[in-house]
């Protein structure tokens, strides 16, 4: 049986607006802040791929009323309805 947040992951809208955010932290460890995308697919692409350290930081997408933390955004990459070309290598 599935739990209520796996069934919303499923039936995600990768076209809506996000917004990328991390907490604020202290040092010289790279940060992203916040950053907004036209579309969540791109959102996550650039998490994943371009971002790796979104995994070790506080991070966190917005999507409408949704929030969703990093390992959340993992599994909607890695997700079979995920719409963009994934970088191979």
């Amino acid at each position: 049986m599935l739990g209520c947040r796996e069934v919303e992951i499923m039936m995600f809208d990768y076209c809506s607006p996000a917004e990328l955010s991390t907490a604020k932290r202290k040092g010289p460890r790279k940060r992203l802040g916040y950053r907004r995308f036209a579309t969540a697919a791109d959102a996550i692409r650039f998490a994943v791929e371009d971002f790796p350290a979104i995994r070790t930081l506080d991070a966190w997408m917005q999507v409408g009323d949704e929030r969703f933390d990093s390992e959340e955004i993992r599994r909607l990459y890695e997700s079979d309805d995920y719409p963009l070309r994934r970088r191979t290598g």
